[in-house]
């Protein structure tokens, strides 16, 4: 299918599930009470807009978000490269990833209040943790699957040393995998943002937190958007990005 005919088909889904949206809601099928509208949103995303609560929500949002996404993703390549090349490094921390990974980054919260209190810093903690491990993993895997005669082709060329064998044939080699973790990590940083923020930080969780307790649900699905709108965006620069980084590959 052309990619013409299948953006045309995608669009037509979305329109037909909004239609259809409408008129359970409107025939009664529905309770209005309890799920807005779709045609309601616009207006109530304008009000939002007009008040500046969007900016001011979203602002707060991205601001953890960006940190908590750079932070856990270089942490994360980091020890991920040096577990895959190192051997000594990976068996001294292989029973410590493994006993901390299954612990999902909300668990983590209590700490994050007693440690940051209730700030950005926390929420920028609990979203470094998911962030974290989604390029721990990636990049390890990425870096253990270059193939070793990538290393002998390079001392047979003089690359003897370490660093210049890590520049030029192990990271290189291994950055489809790598950038491949970054890019899963833009979405698990999205996931953790709103649960991050349930616990009194400023952000798009809060704001639905404080909408829902009003049943304004509305307010909620505006701020569902804005995040898959936001997320769409990132992954849509990202994947530029990447197209220019793998430019090399066929």
């Amino acid at each position: 299918m052309s990619r013409p005919r299948r953006v045309l088909y995608s669009a037509l889904g979305v329109g037909v599930f909004l239609v259809l949206w409408e008129l359970t809601l409107r025939s009664g099928l529905l309770p209005g009470t309890l799920v807005p509208l779709p045609s309601a949103i616009p207006g109530v995303l304008w009000l939002e807009l007009s008040d500046g609560i969007w900016f001011e929500v979203v602002g707060s949002s991205l601001a953890h978000y960006s940190v908590g996404l750079l932070v856990g993703s270089v942490l994360g390549i980091l020890v991920g490269v040096s577990a895959a090349l190192l051997p000594r490094f990976d068996a001294a921390h292989a029973w410590l990833a493994r006993l901390l990974r299954p612990i999902p980054p909300l668990a983590w919260i209590p700490f994050a209040i007693i440690w940051f209190g209730v700030t950005p810093t926390a929420a920028a903690f609990i979203i470094s943790i998911g962030v974290f491990w989604i390029n721990y993993f990636a990049s390890y895997s990425a870096v253990r699957s270059v193939d070793p005669g990538y290393d002998e082709v390079a001392r047979a060329f003089g690359q003897h040393g370490f660093l210049p064998r890590l520049a030029k044939v192990n990271l290189p080699a291994a950055s489809p995998g790598i950038l491949g973790g970054l890019r899963a990590g833009l979405g698990q940083g999205w996931m953790t943002v709103v649960a991050a923020e349930l616990f009194g930080i400023p952000g798009i969780g809060q704001r639905m937190m404080e909408a829902s307790s009003l049943l304004a649900t509305d307010i909620v699905v505006v701020y569902m958007l804005t995040i898959a709108a936001l997320y769409a965006l990132l992954d849509f620069v990202f994947m530029l990005f990447q197209r220019r980084m793998l430019r090399w590959q066929p």
